[in-house]
């Protein structure tokens, strides 16, 4: 049986969102964030930092490493249509990474 789960208007998501500056809500209804690292190591380290909290949430956002150290990360719970509580939970993970100064 298909999960259903709140889909969360702008609104909010914006009002959401005022606590987690460094993301935004795209064009596309995605949830977006791009980090700048310090080299390629340590962008490599959060994509895979990543990776492995998605995996264990059975949550795959969409990840691209480019420039050698930027991770730009882009995320909906697809089969919703939108944002849900979800993305929401990815996103406070991600954001309780530690990041090296």
């Amino acid at each position: 049986m298909p999960r259903t789960l709140k889909v969360y208007s702008s609104q909010e998501i914006g009002t959401w969102l005022a606590t987690h500056p460094a993301w935004r809500l795209g064009d596309d209804g995605q949830l977006w964030a791009t980090f700048t690292l310090k080299n390629f190591a340590q962008a490599v380290l959060l994509l895979n930092a990543i990776a492995h909290l998605a995996e264990v949430a059975n949550h795959h956002p969409d990840l691209h490493l480019y420039g050698w150290k930027h991770l730009s990360v882009s995320l909906m719970t697809h089969d919703q249509g939108g944002i849900t509580d979800l993305d929401f939970a990815l996103v406070a993970q991600i954001d309780a990474l530690p990041r090296p100064a």
